[in-house]
């Protein structure tokens, strides 16, 4: 995932009278790169046969409105951060990643559900294609951005996995919202869905580490089994120490608490 940030080199800053003006260089070379992504859509080996030049373009003309969704989300939660720092003199987002699912990653979600490979196949079923993730300074950001995030008229909350409250058997701590934004093209607006994974730096820590135990190893069953045990015990040291310095934080910031997840729209 990339990771954003506030003023990044493309912005300058100059004085004109009075006033600054703010001349923003498009971020074109960091974008979705349509070349690569054609030539890795002629170079799968697909049971019924290769891509279609028409649906070669309508995968990228997709993947473009997916990375634009990213991207409506990723502004909206930049404005949150800028609000709470203005009102409450607290950043509650630490920093943010970005990615878009790489075509492998797509066609082999889609083969392992026994779904058809095609654009519309990725539209129905595929609700992560797109994907931030929210690092938070504590849990009462986490719940309160994404609940201020939710609230927005132009926003739809599709599903919400607040496993915070549910850890996953493993420990895995995350609040996982699923929201459809409008994404504005010459045709009209297109709502896309977008997963946000909202978490606090600790839970992020701790999730890096067990993605990597559990992915880029090749340890034997004994010594993993035994590594995701310990796991597991800094999980729930780790929830523990958050409600402490939570509570701290609480004393000396006025920042909003909340601490339920955001609804699914009717």
């Amino acid at each position: 995932m990339k990771h954003c940030r506030r003023f990044p080199g493309f912005i300058q800053f100059r004085q004109d009278g009075p006033g600054i003006l703010i001349d923003v260089i498009l971020d074109r070379h960091n974008r979705l790169n349509t070349a690569d992504l054609n030539a890795r859509l002629k170079m799968l080996d697909l049971p019924e046969g290769r891509f279609s030049a028409d649906e070669i373009t309508e995968f990228i003309d997709q993947m473009q409105v997916y990375e634009g969704a990213m991207y409506e989300i990723s502004t909206k939660l930049e404005i949150l951060d800028d609000e709470f720092q203005v009102r409450f003199s607290h950043d509650p987002i630490h920093h943010m990643e970005r990615r878009l699912k790489s075509v492998n990653s797509i066609i082999g979600k889609l083969e392992r559900k026994g779904l058809p490979i095609s654009v519309n196949s990725i539209k129905d079923n595929l609700f992560d294609v797109a994907g931030i993730r929210v690092i938070c300074n504590y849990r009462d950001d986490v719940y309160s951005v994404s609940n201020y995030l939710s609230s927005q008229s132009d926003i739809q909350v599709l599903r919400v996995k607040d496993y915070i409250k549910n850890p996953k058997q493993n420990g895995y701590r995350s609040l996982h919202v699923i929201y459809a934004v409008p994404v504005f093209l010459s045709s009209g607006a297109h709502y896309t869905p977008v997963e946000v994974q909202f978490r606090t730096i600790a839970m992020d820590y701790w999730a890096s580490l067990e993605h990597a135990l559990r992915y880029k190893t090749d340890l034997p069953d004994a010594k993993l089994n035994e590594h995701s045990q310990t796991l597991l015990d800094c999980s729930r040291s780790l929830q523990n120490i958050e409600v402490q310095m939570q509570n701290i934080h609480r004393d000396i910031n006025g920042a909003p608490q909340v601490g339920e997840a955001p609804k699914t729209t009717d």
